[in-house]
């Protein structure tokens, strides 16, 4: 996604991002996850990111900042340093096993969590969201004024 330079593209890209993710819930068997993911992230999210795209002006012709292939280098360099760390750790971490019981049903005991233990950070984040969304119509207001 960051390698792109169109907008359009990197949601696209992202929403791919999304759908991989729901991917790896169902590998896991975390269904209801898996298909929220897929509802949420990748359609609510990405429509409302090209809602926003099309919202803003554009200029075309732009100049864009003159590429540094040199960085490709200490990047490439970087990453690969990051990953060697990061797998080392991984390798030498011992985890405890344990035994963890079986539910029959995700989506209930998903419920039981978020409505019960969960509740505070999940109204937070209704009202986050709503926040939000007023916010970005009070700025496209005032775009088009």
């Amino acid at each position: 996604m960051i390698s792109f330079t169109k907008v359009v593209h990197m949601v696209t890209a992202l929403a791919l991002t999304f759908i991989s993710l729901a991917g790896l819930y169902v590998v896991l068997n975390a269904e209801f996850v898996a298909v929220v993911q897929i509802l949420i992230y990748a359609g609510a999210i990405s429509i409302l990111m090209i809602f926003g795209i099309m919202m803003t002006k554009h200029r075309e012709g732009e100049e864009e900042e003159p590429k540094r292939p040199w960085h490709n280098g200490p990047l490439f360099v970087g990453a690969a340093g990051l990953f060697g760390i990061i797998f080392y750790a991984i390798q030498k971490t011992e985890l405890p096993a344990g035994q963890f019981p079986q539910v029959q049903d995700n989506t209930l005991e998903i419920g039981k969590l978020l409505f019960n233990a969960h509740v505070l950070p999940f109204e937070l984040m209704s009202v986050l969201l709503t926040v939000a969304f007023i916010g970005a119509i009070i700025v496209a207001k005032r775009e088009e004024d």
